[in-house]
């Protein structure tokens, strides 16, 4: 079969930033697919070139057709939506133009991905399959970010269209699920597939780890706690900060390094400075392509995930969540929901507290500081990684929706 697959937000393997689209194109390509990928070059690195328009790539045997729509976490809002809508616009004009396609599979974030799809849907009648990343408009309704009375109207007005006018439906996580099933679709029609590991990517030796310790020897004098990824409004990183402060009157030998950037980076490196931790036990390093991520996690004792203490959040489906359990990392969150839940099943790393710094520093440093405790962490994350949430065995169920979609046999 040949997939349309629309994700405004690819990330390829020398980016930086969740690389699940990559993935699942490159193994759908693998079982013999055609693979046409339309995206924009918000998270291509600086070394590709793009022209004005539209560029087309070959990667691992499958099309990248990439439209020139800047974006970033730094951003305002507004500006963010008008990147939405011309992406919409620009994709929706060239999907039509796919030959031979046999599915949409569009992605969110954002919501507006639904647009495109049902167009080209429509114009090469195709079905379609949408996948939700996140909770859209819930989240940012949730987080108060989205409040105008008729943009809410809009969004959850396009949500339900978007869900209306799929075959299918894919969640990442059972919160997630529910919440589309919640909005009236037909719960046998959704499929649960998280976000999954990439052992062979993150397995690495434990040299590693300590080469990238030599080159920063700061963070080699104890336990160290890291969290890669965007620092933006609802990564909460302030809160990591607070622990760190906590951190220097516990144990300060434990340290914090924060890899990544966003549009929230000079308030938490501020309030890093106002703590009096930046430099101390709190260092914030710039984002990394994903291939040096492994270094990263593997000098680490455990990896983290951080969100604004509000259920709306619970979720998530984090990248970084997937990639510390492919590195054989336990994992620190600060909240409730499926993957709380699986932490303390599994004992796959802690959960702490979302609004007490204090008993969270508390935490860590029992959780660090427990040699048995934290290698079989290690062994459970790895087992975890290799079973449950291989992204091998997720790409097969994503390839068994889409057949199934393509052949009549999900009616």
């Amino acid at each position: 079969m040949h997939v349309l697959y629309i994700h405004q937000y690819f990330v390829p393997p020398d980016g930086s930033g969740g690389t699940r689209s990559y993935e699942m194109a490159r193994r759908l390509v693998q079982k013999g697919h055609e693979v046409t990928v339309l995206t924009s070059n918000a998270f291509f690195p600086s070394n590709y070139q793009f022209c004005s328009r539209v560029t087309e790539i070959q990667l691992e045997g499958f099309r990248l057709a990439v439209l020139a729509v800047p974006y970033s976490n730094r951003q305002s809002f507004s500006r963010r939506v008008r990147a939405f809508l011309s992406f919409a616009a620009e994709s929706s004009a060239f999907s039509c133009k796919v030959r031979g396609a046999d599915v949409v599979f569009a992605t969110s974030t954002p919501l507006t991905v639904a647009l495109p799809a049902f167009i080209a849907s429509r114009y090469l009648r195709i079905p379609q399959v949408f996948e939700v990343r996140d909770l859209w408009p819930e989240v940012p309704i949730g987080l108060g970010v989205l409040r105008n009375p008729l943009a809410v109207w809009a969004s959850k007005a396009l949500e339900r269209w978007a869900y209306r006018n799929s075959a299918r439906v894919v969640a990442l996580s059972p919160g997630m699920r529910d919440g589309v099933v919640g909005s009236g679709y037909p719960e046998e029609k959704v499929a649960v597939i998280p976000n999954g590991c990439d052992v062979e990517r993150f397995a690495v030796s434990p040299e590693v780890g300590q080469r990238f310790l030599g080159e920063h020897p700061e963070l080699a004098r104890g336990p160290l706690v890291v969290y890669t990824g965007t620092l933006g409004f609802a990564n909460n990183l302030g809160y990591l900060v607070d622990i760190a402060g906590e951190m220097l009157g516990i144990d300060p030998r434990i340290s914090f390094l924060v890899v990544g950037d966003g549009r929230e980076e000079e308030t938490v490196r501020a309030r890093a400075t106002a703590r009096g931790v930046l430099g101390r036990n709190f260092w914030i390093h710039p984002p990394r392509p994903k291939a040096e991520i492994p270094a990263v996690l593997s000098a680490s004792t455990l990896a983290s995930s951080f969100v604004l203490d509000n259920p709306v959040m619970w979720n998530n489906s984090a990248n970084k969540f997937f990639d510390a359990l492919a590195a054989g990392r336990p994992v620190l969150i600060n909240h409730e929901g499926w993957q709380a839940d699986l932490i303390r099943r599994r004992g796959i790393g802690v959960v702490v507290p979302a609004a007490d710094p204090r008993e969270a520093a508390n935490r860590i440093r029992e959780f660090c500081r427990a040699p048995e405790g934290l290698e079989q962490a290690r062994r459970a994350a790895r087992e975890l990684a290799a079973t449950e949430f291989s992204r091998d065995r997720l790409a097969d169920r994503l390839n068994a929706v889409l057949e199934e979609v393509v052949t009549g046999r999900h009616q």
